[in-house]
């Protein structure tokens, strides 16, 4: 390994990956244990496919450019401590790399730091495993300082297990008086103490930035807007979805992390329910323990949430699995994703169904506890997924006959901006009598403000 990538200062030989005017070309192995295998198929529902994790992965190869060349799933039946795979598997993998001219090999699987170096001298190309690659579209895709803070403490983190005892000859002094005193701070012993002070540093500026997070929420419990958050599996849509609800632009392509950052936005629901919305980064399978507590501070918006919209791709083959890989980070974060209270699974891209598909989904529908399907690109059903959140956040919607005295006119605005007025009635003794359908919030305000409470 290049001793470049050992330096405490932060530069990775890896960060060429994406400085590089030309598209790297690169090899993407996803190993498979054969205990792996033998649990896909004898549980399909809660296990991922191995050619569904293959092809998430060539996905991420993608998301940051490469050019794969070559793209295969390799069954390990006993995995090697030194390199994962075996000898043959190796060499062969040696020579299409050669062949081919790759200059990157992605190992789909965490790779221990001693997997990585005895691989990249056998391969003689540079290695990154699944975090690895992760880290390197997190790092693209950063825009905000909280994001790049996030993305820095991960990569720090990572780095600092992998620092190679290369550079034992570059004693910086010796310890005791004279010639014959022992080697003092080796080059590694620097090397690590600069990346922990580097570590501390970054902690306490994402420490300010969630103090900062704090005061915002603060000032939102001021004005209690309810916060709805959109969740689920990356390239799920929720950023598609998020800019339709909300007008906004936020990035959003059909790639694995197009949007890293969170953004909020005002949103007022069908019967005049202002919510708070929130975009989220997308989760995905096997996120290291370091990258979850890295965004921490982002998925507080997620926790703090009144209401989780949990996105799914329907039209993904394995979108069961994501799903249970999803409610497996909530349950981390403290959220329940089985409490119909507070989390609602929205089933997307019904558009990407082929019509035999998309009829018995809409059939399926129509049961009482079916999630709601729609497509976020198209428009199609979002409607009723404005309902629908309205009802979780202000109660369902409901007639009310509302008689307004001369003095109590002041509040026919009001009540236009929060219902929906289906009749209205104007008497002789200048009394107004309105027909409306309101959310039960919106009836126990209508209520209190006739009461003279408000």
């Amino acid at each position: 390994m290049d001793d470049t990538e050992n330096s405490a200062d932060g530069k990775r030989e890896d960060e060429g990956l994406t400085t590089q005017p030309f598209a790297t070309r690169a090899l993407v192995i996803t190993p498979v244990l054969t205990n792996e295998r033998r649990s896909a198929e004898g549980s399909a529902a809660s296990a991922r496919a191995p050619e569904a994790r293959h092809e998430e992965a060539v996905g991420l190869a993608e998301a940051i450019d490469l050019d794969i060349v070559s793209a295969d799933i390799v069954t390990v039946n006993t995995p090697r401590p030194a390199t994962l795979l075996g000898t043959g598997k190796l060499d062969e993998i040696a020579e299409r790399v050669h062949d081919l001219e790759a200059e990157v090999v992605i190992i789909d699987h965490p790779l221990t730091p001693v997997q990585q170096r005895n691989l990249e001298k056998a391969l003689k190309a540079k290695v990154l495993d699944r975090t690895g690659l992760i880290l390197e579209i997190f790092g693209r895709r950063a825009r905000t300082k909280e994001g790049r803070l996030q993305v820095d403490l991960a990569h720090l983190e990572y780095q600092r297990g992998r620092l190679v005892r290369s550079w034992t000859h570059l004693e910086r002094q010796r310890g005791g008086g004279g010639f014959m005193g022992g080697p003092g701070e080796t080059q590694i012993e620097a090397d690590r103490r600069q990346l922990q002070e580097r570590i501390t540093r970054l902690k306490k500026e994402l420490e300010h930035v969630r103090r900062t997070r704090d005061l915002h929420r603060s000032k939102r419990r001021k004005v209690p807007f309810p916060i709805v958050a959109i969740v689920g599996y990356t390239n799920a849509g929720k950023s598609t979805l998020f800019n339709r609800l909300t007008g906004a632009s936020v990035m959003a392509e059909d790639m694995l992390f197009a949007t890293l950052d969170p953004t909020l936005r005002r949103v007022t629901l069908p019967h005049g329910t202002i919510i708070i919305l929130s975009d989220t980064v997308g989760f995905i399978s096997d996120l290291p323990t370091h990258l979850v507590a890295a965004f921490r501070a982002t998925l507080e918006e997620v926790v703090e949430a009144d209401l989780v919209v949990h996105l799914r791709d329907i039209s993904d083959p394995d979108t069961t699995a994501q799903a249970t890989d999803v409610a497996a980070i909530l349950g981390d974060l403290g959220v329940d994703a089985s409490d119909r209270t507070r989390v609602l699974e929205v089933w997307n891209k019904v558009d990407n169904l082929d019509a035999e598909q998309r009829r018995a989904l809409l059939e399926g529908m129509r049961a009482s506890d079916a999630p709601l399907a729609i497509s976020a690109i198209t428009g199609e059903f979002v409607p009723e997924l404005l309902d629908l959140i309205e009802e979780h956040i202000s109660g369902a919607v409901a007639p009310m006959t509302v008689d307004l005295a001369p003095h109590q006119m002041s509040l026919i605005d009001w009540i236009y901006r929060n219902g929906d007025v289906t009749g209205r009635t104007d008497n002789d003794d200048g009394s107004i009598t309105l027909t409306v359908r309101v959310t039960q919030t919106a009836r126990a305000e209508i209520q209190e403000r006739l009461a003279g409470g408000r």
